[in-house]
């Protein structure tokens, strides 16, 4: 099937040259710390209950249920009493899909984790200087931040000394943490063994911990091996006829390629789509606005406003809902506001949130739509105009995410432990 003259070109194939080479014994040790609550706060949360593979690797909600809550996925909920949580998480939990690719060099939606020199240490991130030195890849800097996030892993005020140290400078609770792990006899010899360098135990540190977290992940969810991938490698049998047609919607009449460009299918680049917002957002630390500010929060430039990085697409079908903040549940409702956001918006119901039931923090949910001028902000800072496409067109479109699938992603060298109890 050949494309037509104006369409993007297709990308090149990828191949294991294109993702970090992890070691398996780091891996091994990074697939223990991943599903054990040891990392969190108050030790009732795991990596694996925002990330978990039966979601594929996100949680199945529009914005999570952190720290505090009770269950996993679709079925968690809330949480009873004081140790309910007090905060939706701001955003939706991201998919964790080839993020051991090399060309990678931005984290986060709103980018604020970045390759870089700026603070001697090789990134950019919430810790700057303090961020220690001996991370071997952007993915093991990642793995670190939601350990001292409030809502996500690390509890609230009091409750336990590793917010207590958060408070005090973010890197304060990681030598904590580093210490919770080294001393657990399931560990002691665990990083003397998969760290050349370590050779008691007394020697680990956070930087062992976030660089076998990131080799497990490395090693775990790398996926070029979807029907798109086979066709990029020749066989022109891999995509149904409709999977065909959307490939050449795709990198044609529908743009989509415009920024879900590349092998990595984004170009790790910033974009506003104006859609529905609600939720405690994310903003600049002196904003007081249930909002969401995009790469501005972290940037502090207005033009970054409501600008959020594009992701990746690899196995996209198996991570919804979609969108920073999961506002679409379905794959046609997310594609459907991308070729007319005005129209999208328009019909947008909160139903279509997938949100937990937390009575306490209703009234908060959805207080932006009550401040008719950041609407109006929010919807005037739109980076894609209106297409038109038909009904088949769009279910075309469907069918080439579906053609993302890898065909190996319920089948990972570790899978889930049987010790992991959510």
């Amino acid at each position: 099937m050949s494309l037509p003259v104006t369409a993007e070109p297709l990308p090149r194939p990828l191949s294991d040259a294109d993702f970090i080479q992890a070691d398996p014994k780091q891996a091994a040790l990074g697939h223990q710390l991943f599903y054990d609550p040891i990392l969190s706060g108050n030790r009732n949360i795991t990596c694996a209950h925002c990330h978990h593979p039966d979601f594929g690797t996100s949680d199945g909600l529009s914005l999570g249920i952190g720290e505090g809550g009770v269950g996993l996925g679709t079925e968690r909920h809330a949480g009873t009493g004081d140790s309910r949580i007090k905060k939706r998480i701001p955003r939706n939990a991201p998919g964790l899909w080839n993020l051991g690719a090399r060309d990678l060099h931005t984290f986060f939606h709103d980018g604020r984790l970045s390759k870089s020199d700026q603070f001697g240490n090789g990134f950019d991130s919430p810790a700057e200087e303090w961020l220690p030195q001996g991370l071997t890849s952007l993915l093991a800097a990642q793995a670190l931040f939601p350990l001292v996030a409030q809502f996500e892993m690390a509890g609230n005020p009091a409750e336990n000394e590793i917010i207590g140290a958060v408070h005090d400078r973010i890197d304060a609770a990681w030598p904590i943490l580093a210490k919770r792990v080294r001393t657990d006899p399931k560990y002691e010899q665990g990083f003397v063994m998969a760290f050349d360098h370590i050779e008691t135990p007394d020697q680990v540190t956070i930087v062992e911990i976030g660089n076998a977290l990131a080799a497990f992940m490395a090693v775990e969810w790398q996926s070029i091996d979807s029907p798109f991938d086979a066709y990029l490698r020749g066989d022109k049998t891999a995509l149904t006829t409709p999977q065909k047609r959307g490939m050449e919607l795709f990198y044609g009449k529908a743009e989509c390629a415009a920024c879900h460009s590349g092998p990595l299918l984004s170009d790790q680049k910033f974009h506003a789509l104006g859609l529905p917002p609600f939720g405690p957002g994310r903003t600049r630390r002196f904003d007081p606005y249930a909002r969401d500010v995009g790469r501005m929060g972290e940037s502090d430039r207005l033009e970054d406003a409501y600008r959020f990085r594009t992701p990746m697409l690899r196995n996209v079908a198996l991570t919804g809902p979609y969108g920073h903040n999961g506002a679409y549940p379905t794959l046609e409702g997310i594609i459907r506001h991308h070729l007319n956001p005005e129209w999208a918006l328009a019909e947008w119901t909160p139903e279509l949130a997938q949100l937990p039931e937390a009575e306490w923090l209703t009234a908060t949910d959805f207080v932006i739509w009550q401040d008719g001028r950041e609407i109006q902000r929010q919807s005037l800072a739109r980076d894609i105009e209106s297409l038109t496409l038909n009904d088949d067109e769009i279910a075309d479109l469907v069918a080439f995410m579906h053609a993302l699938t890898g065909r190996n992603a319920d089948k990972t060298p570790f899978g889930v432990p049987s010790s992991f109890a959510p």
